[in-house]
């Protein structure tokens, strides 16, 4: 995602191209006795020289799966033959793109997959999206979840593009791909897998290692997508190489941008077989890549745009953050390609104030003001990111990010429509369906004020004027401010020039925080709307004669007006109106004015039914498409997902949360009869021939398991920390080199990088360092790195010496801990370490995603002077690191923990013996430093099958005091690894957890793990299950994920 404000989690530093040599530890007086650096994960001044020479490495740490590449070859490679020109790929010039021959506008949100896991609910996602008025989706693609293990791509069960892209198809929406292989995403690494640190090479540079070890992944995922695309009819349309390739850090030592670095990443699309045109996403209108660049250039220029700083904690809108230049700025950079904005967004991390307070900011007026800025801008290839978020479950997140990626988006992670931004989009998406003026028209290269509403500088218009209609943009000039402005329009016309808006008297208002898109001259079937202050929700013309226009105001009280010019039929055509509307006739022209009320208003001219409605009103409209039919329009319902005329029968798919009264508008004539959902209805006709049924909603009594009196089975999920444990058969940490690039110099005598020993994963990281004493020893120092947020503990044999518990900026932490050891003795250091994930690789060389995780500094305090002892270390994460066990759940979603080595977080483990004992709980906890893990069978009984009913487990709330302890805890449902909890930090409290996931009808198990960072343990005060508001539902039927359950692993340790 939107490189701009992944900036705000990066400093300027350079990078050490060389193989690191390792240094001896030394003894040496500790320079703290407790620090911790910033987020940034190191100190820049201890930067070192970037060198010219690399050695060579020896093969088993530099994984090169394919041939290495040159970089320069194929720049001019002709893209494979097309198919049937009926599916050929689209075509575009300055204005659209071309799609099976008609101009369109392309207005999509961006959903992952790989965010909710359970493939049979991602058609309940797209459809939705599709029943907002959106015409296409934008997905990444993370080469992270798909390669796991160098050579092996592994694009199947929940990571399956191929079904995504099938989904997305069955329900009508095009598709634009956006595979990388870097994506950002606020995904680990930013979606490069981990086992890319072990590379000499850096990440997305023209190194020749790196570009070889993306081959494999862009050949497969390329051929996935090619089979998907438009001419071979799927509805890939577009394909974007790479993301926000935009910046680089300073002093990188190497050319930046390299247009041969993206040639290459283009040319490995192409002979994949992607034959659709390529659109990148710049950071900003900065022109990285535009057509007409040359070497590495794309087909379709577009770049990132947030609309807010990502402060949610700030519900103000920014100076300055409403960009006034942005068509100005397209000519100028790409006036040849259409203007496409494929991103921006907002973020939230780790102690944030939540994606519950984001939606507050990014609410239904941020998305009314900003977006519309965008069209009066002249945006004809528009996403939404994100229209659904999803979950960060598995550790596939970034280090900064905790497990919600609900990001605010108009659907909640739950996948509820609750939110007014849904509806909001849902106008504006439909308006655009039935604007086909507005795709040949020209805006302005800048809002103007005083122009289009003289005397009014309070007020600011943006002209886009076009031969088949023309909008006018307008706002308060004030954007940021709430208060409400009244003011008239003066506006051009073609049959009655310029004209003062209100016509009839009164004045317009523009409420605070709003923005109106005013028409001229714009056709409604066989008449005209000369102007129309109210905004246009659809218009459809239907089989039985009837045009129907449904316009909206904006809040109850509002003045509008509009004037219609009629024409054909309804020239001569009688006039009628709700009695609270006042019209004026002059002869083919009929004025209406009209104030905003809680009930429906309507003008008819002859067979043309203009509804007046306010914009919440507005919002209970649906337009659903029929095949073979005009579209229909629907009043009523939590969601019409679909509409189908068979053998006179009219069958509607939709959800209700809510007794509800539907009215269809625009029946077809053939339909005889009314279906909903699958339940046959009765219906009656009104006097305009619309049908009225009644859908009743009586929702199921739900009754969930008390998570408090389920039997809950222990065991202690470090045993490490025992002086008794054997780690015999963890690998041993002896490496004398590194191919880290980070920006640090190594300060121990062997690598204790985690991704130097193939493990990658997220969570749980576990080093043993055994040596003998020689009794000098007066406190030892450990630097530890995990990522922000983290948390790391260390004993010696049994004894707890301590640890950090980590705040919410933190990456790295230096502690110094007292010790007296006995002359002559064998011991063990523990150290466990949370880690959070991999950090993005935004900046191009600063290798960002090489922030090693583990100890970057080990040493004795001698007193005396002596030598300090030799420490020989192991290391273990995941089961097997890059051999990850699991193979249907991914290479991230286990970490280092004992219970997850065993597998002891899936269905089915045994728990009646091997150190289990039962009568706790996570509530009750542990009395001591260590980890605790608890698994217990949960039964549920839902009737998922007609009912929608979003479940999620609640913790206790944040308290950043950390007054009731310092504890985290992880959940596992059904062996998915689903939400990490820090009780200090925060700020995610619910974790919701999917059907399909969660089995509806029957036994889940559930998996608890509690880290207690301080003396006296620690335990979880509450830990419950919530449902949300059930609906009834016409979705497809969900089918649960397929995953192994427990197994006994050979070698586990």
């Amino acid at each position: 995602m939107r490189l701009r404000l992944a900036l705000l989690l990066l400093t300027s530093t350079a990078v050490v191209l060389c193989r690191h040599i390792f240094s001896s530890s030394s003894s040496s007086s500790p320079s703290s006795s407790s620090s911790h650096l910033p987020s940034s994960e190191f100190n820049p001044l201890s930067i070192l020289p970037r060198l010219i020479s690399r050695p060579s490495t020896p093969p088993s740490a530099n994984p090169q799966p394919n041939p290495e590449p040159n970089p320069n070859q194929n720049r001019n490679e002709k893209l494979p033959p097309r198919a049937d020109a009926t599916y050929a790929p689209p075509t575009w010039d300055n204005a659209t793109l071309v799609l099976l021959g008609q101009r369109a506008m392309l207005f999509g949100g961006e959903f992952h997959p790989f965010r909710l896991p359970v493939p049979a609910l991602w058609s309940d996602v797209l459809e939705k999206m599709r029943a907002a008025g959106l015409n296409a989706v934008s997905f990444y693609v993370p080469w992270a979840l798909l390669e796991g293990r160098p050579g092996e791509v592994r694009a199947e069960g929940v990571f399956d593009v191929a079904a995504f892209c099938r989904a997305a198809a069955e329900v009508g929406l095009w598709l634009v791909a956006r595979p990388g292989p870097y994506i950002n995403g606020e995904v680990t690494g930013g979606g490069l897998p981990g086992w890319i640190q072990r590379l000499r090479g850096h990440p997305r540079t023209s190194d020749a290692d790196y570009l070889a070890a993306t081959n494999n992944y862009a050949a497969n995922v390329g051929a996935i997508i090619a089979k998907a695309q438009i001419n071979n009819g799927g509805k890939v349309i577009l394909y974007q190489p790479e993301n926000e390739y935009s910046v680089s850090r300073t002093l990188i030592g190497f050319n930046f941008p390299d247009p041969g670095y993206m040639q290459y990443v283009e040319d490995q699309a192409r002979r994949a077989g992607v034959v659709v045109p390529f659109m990148n996403n710049d950071a900003w209108s900065a022109g990285h890549n535009a057509p007409g660049t040359g070497v590495g250039q794309v087909d379709i220029y577009g770049h990132d745009l947030a609309p807010l700083d990502p402060d949610c904690d700030d519900m103000a809108w920014e100076k300055g953050a409403l960009r006034e230049t942005q068509y100005a700025n397209h000519l100028n950079v790409s006036a040849s390609t259409p203007y496409a904005i494929p991103d921006g967004g907002v973020l939230d991390y780790w102690g944030g104030t939540g994606f519950a307070r984001c939606a507050e900011r990014f609410n239904a007026e941020q998305a009314r003001v900003f977006n519309k800025n965008n069209f009066a801008a002249g945006v004809k290839i528009f996403s939404l990111y994100m229209m659904y978020g999803g979950t960060n479950w598995g550790n596939l997140g970034y280090d900064s990010g905790y497990t919600s990626y609900d990001y605010a988006a108009a659907i909640a992670e739950d996948r509820t429509l609750t939110r007014e931004k849904y509806s909001e989009i849902k106008l504006q998406a439909n308006f655009f369906k039935v604007s086909p003026g507005y795709l040949v028209a020209t805006p302005d290269l800048k809002p103007t004020t005083g122009v289009y509403s003289p005397g009014h500088e309070d007020i600011t218009v943006t002209a886009v004027v076009g031969p088949q209609g023309s909008f006018y943009v307008a706002r308060k000039t004030a954007y940021r401010d709430a208060s409400p402005v009244n003011f008239t329009l003066r506006l051009p016309t073609a049959s009655k020039g310029a004209v003062t808006i209100p016509h009839l008297g009164g004045a317009l208002t523009m409420p605070g925080r709003d923005s109106r898109i005013y028409v001229t001259d714009y056709p409604v079937g066989a008449m005209t709307l000369v102007y129309c202050t109210a905004e246009i929700f659809t218009w459809q013309k239907f089989d039985n004669g009837q045009t129907v226009a449904v316009l909206y105001g904006g809040v109850v009280g509002e003045t509008h007006e509009l004037l219609l010019q009629r024409g054909g039929a309804d020239l001569q055509a009688t006039v009628t109106r709700s009695p609270e509307v006042r019209t004026s006739l002059e002869g083919q022209f009929v004025y209406a004015q009209w104030t905003t009320t809680g009930d429906r208003q309507f003008v008819r001219v002859g067979n043309t039914y203009i509804y007046l409605v306010d914009r919440n009103a507005a919002y209970n409209y649906w337009v659903a498409d029929t095949p073979g039919q005009p579209p229909l329009i629907v009043n009523g319902g939590y969601l019409i997902r679909s509409a189908a005329l068979a053998n006179g029968t009219l069958t509607i798919r939709g959800d209700f949360n809510r007794t509800t009264t539907l009215e269809l508008i625009g029946v077809p004539q053939a339909a005889t009869s009314l279906v909903i959902n699958t339940t046959p209805t009765p219906h009656r006709a009104d006097d305009d021939g619309h049908w009225l049924a009644q859908i009743a909603y009586s929702p199921p009594s739900i009754t969930l398991p008390d998570l408090s009196a389920v039997a809950w089975s222990y065991i202690d999920t470090l045993p490490e920390r025992q002086s008794s444990f054997s780690d015999a058969a963890w690998p041993s940490a002896n490496h004398t080199f590194t191919n880290n690039t980070y920006l640090q110099a190594p300060q121990t005598p062997t690598s204790l990088y985690a991704s130097d020993y193939t493990f990658h994963a997220g969570g749980a990281l576990l080093f043993r360092g055994h040596f003998t004493a020689t009794g000098g020893e007066s406190a030892v120092t450990l630097h530890t790195q995990g990522g922000r947020a983290y948390a790391a503990a260390v004993w010696l044999d049994d004894e707890f010496l301590g640890g950090w518990a980590g705040n919410s900026s933190a990456s790295s932490h230096r502690d110094t801990f007292a010790v007296r050891l006995v002359p002559g003795r064998a011991y063990a250091l523990t150290v466990l370490l949370d880690n959070m994930g991999n950090a993005q690789n935004a900046l191009v060389g600063g290798d960002d995603m090489k922030a090693p995780r583990g100890i970057l500094q080990f040493n004795f305090t001698m007193g005396g002077g002596g030598a300090a002892p030799a420490v020989d270390w192991k290391v273990t994460g995941n089961l097997g690191g890059e051999d990850y066990v699991d193979k249907a759940r991914g290479p991230l979603n286990e970490g280092g923990l004992w219970a997850e080595r065993q597998g002891f977080h899936l269905p089915g483990a045994p728990t009646s013996s091997g150190g289990w004992t039962a009568g706790s709980s996570p509530m009750k906890g542990i009395g001591e430093p260590g980890v605790g893990f608890w698994r217990a069978e949960a039964e549920l009984d839902i009737p998922g099958e007609q009912w929608d009913v979003p479940l999620s487990f609640e913790f206790p709330p944040i308290d950043t005091t950390g007054a009731q302890g310092r504890y985290r805890a992880v959940l596992w449902v059904n062996g998915f690894q689903f939400g990490r909890y820090i009780s200090h930090i925060g700020p995610q409290t619910s974790v919701p957890v999917p059907e399909g996931i969660l089995n509806y009808h029957g036994t889940n198990t559930i998996a608890v793990a509690l880290w207690a960072l301080q003396p006296g343990g620690a335990r979880i005060p509450s830990l419950s299950l919530r449902a949300g508001t059930p609906v009834l539902t016409g979705r497809r039927p969900v089918v649960g994920v397929a995953a192994p359950a427990w197994t006994q692993r050979p070698g586990a340790y």
